[in-house]
């Protein structure tokens, strides 16, 4: 059976301060977010009824607005509170939890839009693996056409709805060649990140990881630093050249959907499911259930 549409689902989402019929969370075809991009959001995991890192997502999202030039009329103790009635309405210990704030319907609808109210929506939802069975086998990557752009042309350290344009339309045409995301090398030439998750490699028993000056220090990918240093692992957070990736032995993804996947296949290039990323993935796994 075919899994149900997002907007056809039992439930409740809140709503700019209220909780409703999943299927009535609806808002206007003239929202400005809609057509100029005006939204920011955070993906957070539930675990045994507790969201990871859940504070820090809600600042970030603050954060992510602020860059984009709105401000959330809802506190980050709010926001908690919030989160935490959702899964609770909703039934769920072990969930996906989606927090999108974004400019409105309003008096405006050119390209400005400070009058417009801004709203925020808080969901939640069973989701397992992002990637399937990758976790067991190694996800498979194509390289994108496209690329992460300069800091000097877009906010690229918030986790804002423009930035996945381009996302979008590359894990499009990787699933079209059997692949399971894409990785994107940056507007310089430096491997980047995949679609919605961070990359680490390992040689020679050293990690290696995307420095993130153009794109998002995801909040798993410093975790996932703060857990190898524990370990006694070196970690190196430098700028990758692409023909890099033929001496990496091991790679991994990390993300609070991909959590930490293992990377069997980018392009032409082939890496181990090897003994640190099947530990590290371990760890994390123990980490968040804890």
């Amino acid at each position: 059976m075919a899994e149900a549409s997002y907007d056809d689902r039992d439930g409740k989402i809140w709503l700019d301060g209220q909780m409703v019929d999943w299927r009535n969370a609806q808002v206007h075809v003239l929202t400005h977010g809609l057509h100029y991009a005006s939204s920011v959001f955070e993906g957070e995991r539930a675990y045994n009824g507790k969201i990871f890192l859940s504070r820090k997502h809600s600042e970030r999202l603050h954060y992510s607005a602020s860059c984009l030039d709105f401000e959330i009329p809802y506190t980050v103790d709010q926001i908690e509170a919030a989160k935490a009635e959702v899964l609770k309405a909703n039934g769920l210990t072990d969930a996906y939890v989606r927090a999108v704030a974004w400019r409105g319907a309003g008096p405006d609808m050119g390209v400005a839009s400070a009058r417009n109210p801004v709203r925020l929506a808080i969901a939640a939802w069973s989701w397992g693996n992002y990637y399937g069975d990758a976790k067991t086998v190694g996800a498979k990557l194509d390289i994108s056409k496209w690329k992460r752009p300069s800091p000097e042309t877009i906010p690229v350290h918030a986790k804002a709805a423009g930035l996945y344009m381009i996302c979008t339309t590359s894990k499009h045409a990787a699933e079209a060649k059997g692949c399971s995301d894409a990785l994107f090398m940056d507007y310089r030439g430096y491997v980047a990140e995949a679609t919605g998750a961070n990359i680490f490699f390992v040689k020679d028993g050293e990690v290696h990881t995307p420095l993130p000056d153009c794109f998002l220090n995801g909040l798993t990918r410093q975790t996932v630093i703060e857990l190898l240093k524990e370990k006694g692992l070196t970690v190196h957070e430098r700028h990758i050249m692409p023909e890099e990736l033929e001496g990496f032995e091991q790679c991994w993804l990390t993300g609070t959907a991909a959590e930490v996947t293992p990377v069997g296949q980018i392009g032409d290039y082939v890496f181990e499911v090897g003994k640190i990323t099947r530990d590290i993935a371990e760890t994390y796994e123990a980490l968040v259930r804890a």
